[in-house]
C-alpha cells in the first residue's frame, strides 16, 4: 500500500511539522473472539491517567497512530457484542491492501496480547489466596504493550522514583516537543519520538522540561546507543532466555532491575519478568493481603513461588488493584 495514503509527519525537532487533511472512509478489519478476553478491561487500564498523550478513549473506543511499514495510520479499536474487535482506520482516502489489514491487525493484537492463552494463569490465580480477588475483578485483562522499544525504556526511566501523575506530565512534555503528529477531526494525534531525533539533543533542553540531570543524561544515552544500532529489540530478542534479556539491560547506563523488568514485560513480553522492587506491587499485596505493613522483599519471593512463569501477569493484576 502506498504511504500516501497515511497522515504525514514532519521530523519533530529538524523541520516544521507537516498535517494534512483526509475524508473519513468506513474500513473494518475484524479481530475474532479470543477466549478470557475482555476489552472493557483494557480500556479501563488505559483511561488510568487524564493526561495519556498517545492515544485517546471516547465512547468505549480507543484511537492511536501507529506505526506501520515505514510509516504511520491513525486507526480505532472497539469491541463488538460478540467480543470481537473491529479496528477502523479513518484517515485512510483508499482501502489499504491485504498485507496492510494483516500488518494493522497484527499490531493490535500483540498491543493487547491477544494471541497468548491465558487461562492456565486465570485458572491458577483462582486457586491462589494473593491473586483470586484480582483474577476474580478483572479476569480477561492483558498485559497491554509498549511495541517501541525506546518509548519502553523512555517511560521506565521517567517514572523512576516520581508518582505516576507526574511521570505522565514529563511523558506529555517530551513527546509534544519532539514527537510527530497527524491531525484528524481538529485532534492531534501524537506518535512518540525515535531515538534519531533525541541522540543529538542538549541535556539542558530536557532539564528544562523538569527532568532530572541523570534521567536527560540516561534517556539520550539511550536515545544514542539505539540511533547508533548498539540496542534493538530484534537483537535483546536474539538472546537465549528472559534472563539473559535482562543482564543486557541491565548493563545499561540508567536501566536497573525494575526498569529491565517493566521492558521485559510490557515491550519484549516476557511472563516471567518480575519487577520485584517495585513501590506498586509492594502496595498492591499490602491490599491484597489486608495489612496494615507491606511484605518484605524475602516474603515476596515466597508468595510469589506458585504464580511460575507467570509473574508478569500476577504484578498486572495486582497492580490494577491500585491504578
Amino acid at each position: 500500500m502506498s504511504s500516501s495514503l497515511c497522515p504525514r509527519f514532519g521530523p519533530s525537532s529538524s523541520s516544521p511539522r507537516r498535517r494534512r487533511h483526509y475524508e473519513s472512509m468506513t474500513l473494518n478489519i475484524i479481530i475474532p473472539p479470543r477466549a478470557a478476553f475482555d476489552f472493557g478491561h483494557i480500556l479501563g487500564y488505559l483511561e488510568r491517567s487524564g493526561n495519556e498523550c498517545l492515544y485517546r478513549i471516547e465512547n468505549h473506543t480507543i484511537t492511536k497512530l501507529i506505526p506501520l511499514l515505514n510509516d504511520r495510520v491513525l486507526i480505532q479499536a472497539a469491541s463488538q457484542p460478540d467480543g470481537s474487535l473491529v479496528i477502523q482506520c479513518p484517515a485512510l482516502k483508499e482501502p489499504p491492501d491485504a498485507a496492510y489489514s494483516n500488518a494493522i491487525a497484527a499490531y493490535v493484537r500483540n498491543w493487547f496480547d491477544m494471541d497468548r492463552d491465558l487461562r492456565p494463569f486465570l485458572a491458577m490465580a483462582a486457586q491462589d489466596a494473593v491473586l483470586a480477588g484480582a483474577a476474580r475483578r478483572f479476569a480477561g485483562l492483558r498485559i497491554v504493550g509498549i511495541d517501541d522499544l525506546f518509548e519502553a525504556l523512555c517511560w521506565g526511566i521517567m517514572g523512576q522514583q516520581i508518582n505516576l501523575a507526574f511521570a505522565y506530565t514529563l511523558k506529555r512534555r517530551f513527546v509534544e516537543r519532539y514527537g510527530a503528529y497527524a491531525e484528524w477531526n481538529g485532534e492531534r494525534y501524537w506518535a512518540f519520538p525515535a531515538p534519531r531525533d533525541i541522540a543529538s539533543i542538549g541535556h539542558a533542553e530536557l532539564r528544562d522540561m523538569q527532568f532530572t540531570g541523570r534521567k536527560a543524561e540516561y534517556v539520550i544515552g539511550v536515545a544514542q546507543l539505539m540511533a547508533e544500532g548498539g540496542l534493538s529489540r530484534e537483537r535483546l530478542l536474539a538472546l537465549e532466555d528472559w534472563a539473559a534479556i535482562e543482564q543486557a539491560l541491565i548493563r545499561i547506563r540508567g536501566i536497573g532491575p525494575w526498569t529491565a523488568n517493566y521492558v521485559l514485560m510490557r515491550c519484549l513480553r516476557m511472563p516471567a519478568a518480575f519487577p520485584i522492587d517495585d513501590v506498586g506491587l509492594h502496595n498492591a499485596l499490602k491490599h491484597a493481603l489486608g495489612r496494615d505493613a507491606k511484605p518484605t522483599v524475602a516474603e515476596i519471593k515466597s508468595l510469589s513461588e506458585p504464580w511460575g512463569d507467570w509473574k508478569a501477569y500476577a504484578t498486572f493484576y495486582l497492580w490494577r488493584l491500585l491504578y
